[in-house]
């Protein structure tokens, strides 16, 4: 079968761009900038406060208000937990298909609000929940009417959250205008790290404040005060509208991944071209959805090229043309660059697998030690996650002011290492303190046999609470590898029309992972007995949390290797980056960029 040669560009009647397009464009570009970044921000930061404030201690509101067996509780909450990093893929495709990323983050933010004010009411009014167990033995739990009023609660905040966590990020990062990403001192660059240091500050003052009136004021005024911070979120973030850049959604993304695998499939007999360059091109079409450049051609996946091959029968005139049998290269590769990104993604998922649940079972740990900081106050147990986020806080700045100066000295990369090599390490440092976990419960336990206070699930083991500290540090020293790696990886390595649905994979992996953690908890509690099960309702002290940390250990073990394999094969993205003269002139002659790890800049580049 010949086929034909394919221009570079098809001429079309509307080749020159209309005046009110240009007069757009101009306008565009004097919006957004760092001057966006304060009404951005604190919208997050408010939400963030909000959402730490709300689930950090709410382990201790289903077991201790609602009277809810340990493992229903953890189970409820991973379930919703899971529920609510789903919904922001469906939220991204929304944003990115045709309601944009500030119209979904300020729905989201007020059906979050919905959620919040729901439970609030519930924790407010005695007939919403069970009558008090101090004892916590032979407890009433709460009726069906109460549970369902906490489910709708937290279903509306798992679908608030659809809207604000895949569309934030990438709408911040929008506003700065170029594309980029994590090279050296770039602005980006740096706005990943900042922005996760933010969000790092949020929590650490929702799980010192919060937790604190939760526990020693009320849980009315504890659930209230994050009701109210996410009012505040919705107002500055509604407020700095007419600065920000909104960029104009390009159609669902996955229509065009769907029609390239059509087209592919009604063109499995044609063979495709030797030379690339025969392949369908389009930059017209292709102008919405690669504005700062166009993903070139790469030889994996070629099965995939038949969908750009032009056929006899096929008329290159019209424009567009008929995508469902016809896309072009840039298509193609858009389709190739989430193929390849998927196993690095799905690695993420065992980890989250992993680490589910073990928030909540070191909450009960706390809940049993001593924790006192003087002879009158105790620190609260949810409120030990400050010293991972305080871990996390100062790690972010140690890692861009220490680390990437140094790695950059032995592997001469711009951001010290790459986002997977930065992942790696994260991988690497949750397995050691999963570990590290095991052997504390061990000795926690060993001091309550010691006390003769196995039997007693409301004494207090005469063991210092601060023997979780190191576990916690080290979760927050993973943290700054993995999850600021992984969001890096995501966004840059994403084709640009899919960003939202690239952050919104981030949070499918979340959502997978803590389904599955939910079914493993679920099994470990069902077939490890009643006499000496690992994760008993009531009493810790009798059950085998240590055995349980060293299975999820294995797992990631398991996960790791997996990692490492999917790592070394993964290809990086090439494009044709656009300069800011050309995109003045609305052209672009593609300069193709490409580097291990990362996209450089022109500059950079030579």
């Amino acid at each position: 079968m010949d086929n034909k040669p394919a221009p570079m560009d098809l001429p079309t009647p509307n080749k020159l761009v209309e005046e009110e397009d240009d007069d757009s464009m101009l306008n565009n570009k004097k919006l957004g900038g760092i001057k966006t970044m304060p009404f951005i921000l604190a919208n997050e930061i408010c939400d963030r406060f909000a959402s730490s404030g709300f689930h950090s201690n709410m382990i201790t509101y289903l077991t201790q208000e609602l009277n809810m067996p340990l493992v229903q509780a953890s189970n409820t909450l991973t379930n919703f937990g899971g529920t609510a990093s789903f919904t922001p893929l469906i939220g991204a495709l929304i944003a990115d298909s045709f309601a944009g990323r500030f119209w979904t983050i300020t729905v989201g933010s007020i059906i979050y609000e919905l959620g919040l004010v729901s439970i609030t009411l519930s924790a407010v009014l005695p007939s919403l929940r069970p009558p008090p167990c101090p004892t916590q033995q032979n407890c009433q739990e709460a009726s069906t009417f109460q549970l369902w009023i906490l489910y709708i609660s937290l279903l509306l905040t798992s679908l608030g959250t659809g809207g604000i966590r895949p569309c934030v990020v990438t709408f911040a990062a929008d506003q700065f205008g170029s594309d980029k990403v994590i090279t050296g001192p770039s602005k980006k660059w740096n706005f990943f790290n900042w922005y996760y240091f933010s969000m790092g500050l949020a929590t650490l003052t929702a799980l010192t404040v919060v937790v604190y009136v939760q526990e020693n004021v009320g849980w009315g005024w504890g659930l209230g005060i994050p009701t109210i911070a996410m009012i505040v979120s919705i107002i500055a973030f509604v407020i700095g509208s007419p600065l920000y850049k909104k960029i104009e959604p390009g159609g669902s993304p996955l229509i065009r991944l769907a029609q390239v695998i059509v087209a592919a499939f009604k063109k499995r007999k044609e063979t495709a071209p030797e030379n690339p360059k025969l392949l369908y091109q389009n930059k017209e079409l292709d102008a919405a959805i690669s504005l700062h450049g166009r993903l070139v051609h790469t030889d994996q996946y070629k099965w995939l090229d038949r969908a750009a091959v032009v056929t006899e029968s096929e008329s290159v005139s019209s424009n567009p043309p008929n995508l469902w049998r016809l896309v072009t290269v840039h298509r193609v590769e858009e389709l190739k660059t989430i193929i390849r990104m998927l196993p690095i993604w799905a690695a993420g998922i065992l980890l989250v697998t992993s680490s589910s649940h073990l928030h909540s079972f070191v909450i009960q740990q706390a809940r049993t030690m001593d924790r006192h900081l003087s002879k009158s106050f105790e620190i609260p147990p949810a409120s030990l996650s400050i010293f991972g986020i305080l871990t996390t806080l100062s790690g972010l700045v140690l890692y861009e002011r220490l680390f990437v100066p140094l790695a950059r000295r032995f592997t001469g990369h711009p951001s010290g290492v790459t986002c997977l090599q930065r992942m790696g390490i994260g991988f690497v440092i949750n397995i050691v303190a999963t570990i590290v976990s095991s052997f504390i419960e061990i000795k926690r336990k060993s001091v309550a046999a010691h006390h003769n206070l196995l039997d007693d699930p409301k004494a207090i083991v005469p063991i210092s609470v601060f023997w979780l500290v190191p576990q916690f540090c080290l979760h927050g020293i993973a943290e700054v590898f993995m999850s600021v790696g992984h969001l890096e990886f995501l966004y840059d390595q994403s084709p640009e029309s899919m960003r939202s649905t690239a952050a919104a994979l981030y949070w499918t992996a979340i959502s997978m992972g803590n389904y599955i953690g939910t079914l493993l908890v679920s099994l470990v509690h069902k077939y490890t007995g009643e006499n000496s099960n690992w994760l008993p309702d009531r009493n810790l002290n009798r059950g085998k949390l240590e055995y349980y940390y060293w299975l999820v250990s294995g797992i990631q073990v398991l996960n790791l290797i997996y990692y490492i394999i999917c790592a070394y094969l993964y290809t990086y993205k090439p494009l044709e980056e656009v300069t800011e003269e050309e995109e003045e002139d609305g052209e672009f002659n593609g300069k193709k960029i490409s580097e291990k790890g990362v996209e450089l800049t022109v500059n950079e580049t030579a």
